[in-house]
């Protein structure tokens, strides 16, 4: 489950951040993941609830943003959001090999106090 260390990782982003500010609590953490990341949510959310205990962050909220799959169509040269992974311009049915949105893990948002 690499899911413990990316949020391993995250919370010592937010833990650090939460210090460089003067924080005492950290009350909520949004995280931005798409689809193509690999992660699995419920499985992060897991890992927050056991690394944040005894920390500031214990009792926090986590939120997780799911981003979509976007994909660009060079024929139609628009960007387009695909019914599946196997990518198809729903204008002109293109197979798209440019995938622009999804691959998302990130740290959005920390709230503090």
């Amino acid at each position: 489950m690499h899911e413990v260390g990316l949020m391993k990782n995250t919370l010592a982003m937010a833990l650090k951040r939460a210090a460089e500010e003067g924080a005492h609590r950290i009350h909520r953490l949004t995280m931005r993941i798409g689809p193509l990341s690999g992660v699995v949510p419920e499985a992060l959310e897991f890992a927050f609830d056991v690394l944040t205990r005894g920390t500031i962050a214990e009792g926090a909220t986590l939120e997780v943003e799911q981003v979509p799959i976007i994909c660009y169509c060079s024929q139609c040269r628009g960007d387009f959001q695909p019914t599946d992974l196997f990518c198809e311009c729903p204008r002109c049915r293109h197979v798209s090999g440019e995938v622009r949105g999804g691959r998302e893990l990130e740290l959005a948002s920390l709230e503090v106090s």
